[in-house]
């Protein structure tokens, strides 16, 4: 059960009606999740904006689906996670990596490992990250820029994450295959 209306261009407030558009265009559809958007219109366009910020930072397919799926993992959202987990296939990401995430288990490649470590560790901890923490992660490659575009990424998750948990938003009939429920143990 939908808590939040999930707005078409012809329930959107005005403001919003131009940022479904933008939406439609880019995607062939209006994913539910900006249809709960476009009831604040200025969230909306913030979360349009963090998204095009985020996905121009220097993180390819790999590191950013690293980025979003960890974040939605740890935050155990229904939507977002089958809906990267379709975004992933779409950017050519290997299948292990997706299901890695999915899963919550370690990732191969080394260097993408310290991306999700230091993904959770900033999530868990809520930036408060050691300087162990950091050297580790430069170790492997990374930079300072890279644990500021994390946050980034956050920001952008935050936003869409905390949405689908109150609007309970449905799933799209394009991720519906990659539906997701978090492990309880």
């Amino acid at each position: 059960m939908t808590t939040l209306k999930v707005h078409n261009i012809e329930t959107a407030p005005e403001a919003s009606k131009p940022l479904l558009e933008k939406s439609q265009k880019a995607y062939g559809m209006i994913p539910g999740l900006h249809g709960v958007l476009a009831g604040a219109p200025e969230v909306l366009d913030a979360y349009q904006k963090l998204h095009e910020l985020f996905v121009n930072t220097s993180f390819n397919e790999e590191e950013l689906t690293v980025v979003w799926q960890s974040i939605n993992v740890e935050h155990a959202c229904h939507y977002c996670v089958p809906a990267h987990t379709g975004i992933a296939k779409m950017m050519k990401v290997d299948n292990s990596i997706t299901e890695a995430l999915r899963t919550e288990t370690a990732l191969e490649n080394p260097k993408l490992e310290a991306l999700r470590t230091m993904t959770l560790t900033i999530v868990r901890n809520r930036g408060n990250v050691t300087q162990e923490n950091l050297e580790t992660f430069f170790a492997v490659g990374y930079e300072q820029r890279h644990v500021l575009e994390i946050i980034l990424g956050l920001s952008q998750k935050v936003i869409s994450n905390y949405t689908n948990h109150i609007a309970n938003t449905p799933i799209d009939a394009a991720f519906k295959s990659f539906a997701w429920k978090k492990e309880t143990v």
